[in-house]
């Protein structure tokens, strides 16, 4: 009996110590931390929201919330509701430093809004050379056509830019594309203007750049004729030195 006693106190002052063992064990057992959860949305909704202060500041001029909002994460390539690239908006409010950090935020100079006007055919058109020579430095598609199916050169024939007809000869605009209405930029510059000064340029250096005096229009009218109908004598001048 006295050996039992003195083995279950020996049983007893263990307890302890497997106890604590026990506790030990199932410690280092316990599951590792959760991972965090994943993105909640809230980059994607940031992002959204800067987007949309960028197209408040496109539409107010206001560069300094340009600037923050793309520093921000706003797409440089969204669009307004009516599927205006932002960048062909700057373009038509005439904002050559709001278009400038757009480029530079990566928005694509060959993007289009409905109407088939992207920045470097409406810069074109409309003698903007500064924003001409931007998006032509950051791969404009110069042979892209607007919504009458002409280049960008037509258009800056017709209105007389000459400065503007220079650059974009020089960016190898082809020069004797036809459009939907049968004319090459020669004959816009003949039919569409007033025979100003400016035209006639226009009409001398497309010749020099190498447009063809020859290519009548759709109704088989040379552009020499064209201009003789109408009276313009220094355009006259300036076909004959270029014709057989």
């Amino acid at each position: 009996m006295t050996e039992i006693r003195l083995r279950r106190s020996a049983w007893h002052a263990l307890l302890p110590s497997l106890a604590l063992g026990a506790v030990l064990l199932l410690g280092s057992c316990t599951p590792a931390a959760a991972p965090p959860p994943a993105d909640s949305g809230q980059g994607s909704a940031g992002a959204h929201d800067q987007t949309a202060a960028l197209q408040t500041a496109v539409d107010s001029g206001n560069l300094a919330a340009a600037q923050a909002a793309i520093a921000s994460g706003a797409d440089a390539n969204a669009r307004f509701a009516d599927q205006t690239p932002l960048l062909v908006r700057a373009v038509k409010n005439e904002d050559t430093s709001m278009a400038a950090v757009l480029v530079k935020a990566g928005a694509d100079v060959n993007a289009k809004d409905p109407i088939q006007d992207s920045a470097f055919l409406y810069a074109g058109a409309e003698g903007l050379d500064e924003i001409l020579e931007l998006a032509i430095a950051h791969g404009a598609d110069v042979a892209s056509t607007n919504r009458y199916g002409g280049t960008a050169l037509i258009p800056a024939a017709e209105h007389g830019h000459t400065e503007t007809i220079k650059i974009l000869l020089e960016a190898g605009v082809p020069v004797d594309h036809i459009n939907n209405l049968g004319w090459t930029a020669l004959h816009e510059a003949i039919v569409l203007g007033d025979g100003g000064p400016g035209q006639v340029e226009a009409v001398r250096l497309l010749l020099a750049g190498g447009a063809d005096p020859g290519i009548p229009d759709d109704n088989g009218v040379s552009p020499r004729d064209l201009a003789k109908q109408r009276g313009y004598e220094d355009m006259v001048k300036a076909l004959d030195e270029y014709l057989p």
